[in-house]
């Protein structure tokens, strides 16, 4: 699991060779801490995308350049550009489903 940070925006995720998975939480967040082991299950069963999770307590200009309004958030992005998102705790089948996993 990839922390991502402004300073390592560019070269882990902007020029990723493939698929990148963000997770947007915070420490405080009672359904990020639900939806952390799930992402980790995600991340084991897909090897075809790196997935990284983004503190927006700590990185608030990149929370902000997704317009991320409510966490937890995961924006499932294909050559630095968004191809999906879900907001919310949920379980490993509807993140997959939602997300085109």
């Amino acid at each position: 699991m990839l922390k991502i940070t402004a300073t390592n925006y560019d070269e882990l995720v902007a020029r990723a060779d493939k698929p990148v998975l963000l997770d947007f939480w915070a420490e405080w967040c009672g359904p990020c801490r639900m939806v952390s082991p799930v992402v980790e299950e995600i991340a084991a069963s897909h090897p075809e995308i790196a997935v990284g999770k983004v503190n927006v307590d700590e990185e608030p200009a990149l929370a902000q350049a997704f317009r991320v309004q409510s966490i937890p958030m995961l924006v499932l992005l294909r050559d630095n550009a968004v191809v999906a998102a879900a907001v919310g705790a949920q379980s490993k089948e509807q993140l997959e489903q939602k997300l085109g996993l």
